[in-house]
């Protein structure tokens, strides 16, 4: 009789998010079980508890999910959960910190989509300004950008320093040349855009950073994508539901918080399936993420 499928877990938050554990659940795992407050020192004994609870056969059916807020972190527990694995005794790990890895994948596989259909271009060689930049998803989009040939810079909203700090640590981490630009003003976010061919929206809920009047100057720009679902939008003219469509009065198309959740919605699922079904274990992070989510489109 085949053991039941479980997919553990893990996070340094104070809850697990339930959006995780439905999305789990809707894959195809049948118990899903939460640790919740983990410090980094406690991964590797959680891991080796799980692996070593089924024999090489039951293992098969075990998965390990990374959840947070912090990308770091959660890249720092995937990494540590995979040298806690002791062959044959191993299992998948996918780590996607309040979603922002697979929504970072889903706004960049769409930025691709529509570079390609309407510049016959991708993001080799491309400018990317991204605002909203201290958050979890605008710093995997900057990375994301940046690996796969992008000139990218992140955008401060309020403090460089703060800004600086997360541009220092991701081009260590990943070997980057992302820059830390000032976006304060209005005069500023204006220059910003002047010399910018993709403009990423990924500030909190209900902020909006970038207004119809500053996207117009921005003569060159040829996408505007913004995760921000929750009214105002984070890029004036920008719908919701707008996928590549034209933003009035400027030259760009601009992508919605929907179109993007949709693709992020069936990038997380797909992810957490190949968990399930593989026989290869996977190690799974926003690198992965993007790969998946341009598949899928």
């Amino acid at each position: 009789m085949e053991k039941v499928s479980i997919l553990h877990l893990i996070t340094a938050a104070k809850n697990a998010s339930p959006f995780d554990v439905n999305m789990a659940f809707d894959a195809g795992f049948d118990k899903i079980m939460p640790y919740t407050h983990v410090e980094m020192n406690e991964v590797a004994g959680l891991v080796q508890d799980a692996i070593f609870s089924r024999g090489p056969s039951g293992v098969k059916r075990e998965s390990v999910f990374i959840g947070g807020r912090d990308i770091d972190v959660a890249m720092d527990m995937l990494n540590t959960a995979k040298k806690a694995m002791v062959p044959p005794f191993e299992v998948s790990v996918f780590a996607d910190p309040s979603g922002a890895f697979t929504t970072a994948a889903g706004m960049m596989a769409k930025v691709e989509q529509h570079l390609t259909k309407n510049f016959g271009c991708d993001l080799t060689g491309r400018r990317v300004s991204v605002f909203g930049a201290t958050g979890p998803v605008g710093g995997c989009t900057a990375v994301i950008a940046a690996k796969y040939g992008a000139e990218v810079q992140m955008v401060s909203h309020r403090s460089m320093v703060d800004v600086q700090a997360k541009v220092d640590s991701y081009n260590t981490r990943y070997g980057l040349n992302i820059v830390a630009v000032d976006g304060a003003s209005d005069a500023a976010k204006i220059e910003v855009l002047e010399s910018t061919d993709i403009a990423l929206c990924a500030a909190a809920a209900g902020v909006q950073v970038l207004s119809l009047a500053q996207i117009a100057h921005a003569k060159d720009l040829k996408v505007v994508a913004d995760v921000n679902a929750v009214p105002p939008s984070g890029a004036e003219g920008v719908d919701v539901f707008a996928d590549g469509v034209a933003i009035a009065g400027t030259n760009a198309f601009g992508i919605g918080a929907i179109a993007i959740g949709h693709v992020k919605y069936k990038t997380q699922h797909h992810l957490l399936k190949l968990m399930l079904e593989s026989d290869n274990k996977q190690y799974l992070d926003f690198l992965s993420a993007f790969e998946m989510a341009r598949n899928i489109l």
